[in-house]
């Protein structure tokens, strides 16, 4: 099989280990100018994609990340066309990373002051919970679980879970060709609730001898390429990547969910939720020359073909 264009780790990002410490570390910062909502309760949970209207007023959050001068972000480094290291450069780039420029360009004037934490897919939530980044943009989908756990602006993408197997295989989709088949998810991701739901056969969960899950899609890719697992259900969006990535792979069957991305940041840091909806509003606008539309060109465009643009934003 076709070796991958495996993306490392680059010495200028910053590792999460190292977080920008507790919101009291970073000083807390005078009169709110945001009014600050509960987070929406997932028991009652029946639209999660929708957000606080959008806002350009600042507020504590707003404040505290202006003092600091830097907006502190958790990215993946390894997902190609979202979050990676280009080869080349060496400089991370990827249809995520222009939307953190974007947002760090609107708060505090550069696109450049930001500082990147590469974060594994189950510590994103810990990451916002313990205050190491102000705002995860990491294809993160936005479900009713989640939100009970941190704050989530307006959807910037939609993708669905789907099925990446090699191409000579006889797994033809989500379906019961997974029967007996090893497959490998990321750990707290969606896609290993989807087949905790229905699974079809397939052997995904861990066991004292085999190991299913790991931190990183990629390291999905990496154990189909050993032989070490026989599919990965992940967002079509990432398996288009990696499918780029590795020709003797490719996306079987159809998308089987609909699931939406969002900017995350920790619950109750309203005023930063709504700036955030503020910057997507105007990501959004001119049609096909918004900025959404020429990031998606740029960087999805040959892997994700027929996309028209952004899902329409949803307010509470």
């Amino acid at each position: 099989m076709a070796a991958a264009c495996v993306l490392t780790a680059a010495a200028t990002l910053v590792p999460l280990a190292l977080g920008a410490g507790s919101s009291g570390d970073r000083g807390q910062l005078g009169g709110q100018r945001v009014a600050q909502a509960s987070p929406a309760k997932a028991d009652t949970c029946k639209d999660p994609e929708a957000s606080l209207p959008p806002s350009s007023a600042d507020g504590p959050t707003i404040d505290r990340i202006k003092q600091a001068d830097r907006l502190v972000v958790g990215v993946d480094q390894n997902s190609y066309r979202w979050g990676y290291r280009d080869p080349a450069g060496g400089k991370l780039e990827g249809f995520d990373i222009d939307l953190v420029r974007a947002i760090a360009k609107n708060i505090l004037g550069d696109p450049d002051k930001v500082t990147y934490r590469a974060i594994p897919t189950n510590q994103r939530i810990e990451a916002l919970q313990e205050d190491k980044v102000d705002i995860v943009v990491r294809t993160m989908t936005v479900n009713c679980a989640r939100i009970k756990q941190v704050a989530f602006s307006t959807a910037y993408f939609q993708a669905g879970q789907q099925v990446l197997a090699p191409k000579d295989s006889s797994i033809t989709g989500y379906n019961d060709t997974l029967k007996g088949k090893e497959v490998c998810t990321a750990t707290g991701s969606t896609a290993y609730d989807a087949l905790k739901e229905k699974s079809f056969g397939a052997l995904f969960a861990d066991t004292e001898t085999e190991q299913r899950t790991v931190p990183s899609q990629l390291d999905c890719l990496v154990r189909i390429q050993l032989g070490l697992v026989d599919a990965v259900v992940t967002d079509n969006a990432l398996a288009a990547g990696q499918a780029a990535q590795d020709p003797a792979v490719a996306l079987k069957g159809e998308p089987f969910t609909t699931e939406y991305y969002g900017v995350a940041t920790k619950s109750g840091n309203d005023d930063l939720v709504r700036r955030i909806n503020q910057v997507l509003v105007d990501y959004r606008k001119g049609g096909a020359d918004s900025p959404w539309m020429k990031a998606y060109n740029k960087w999805l465009a040959a892997d994700l073909k027929g996309i028209s643009g952004p899902p329409a934003p949803k307010y509470r």
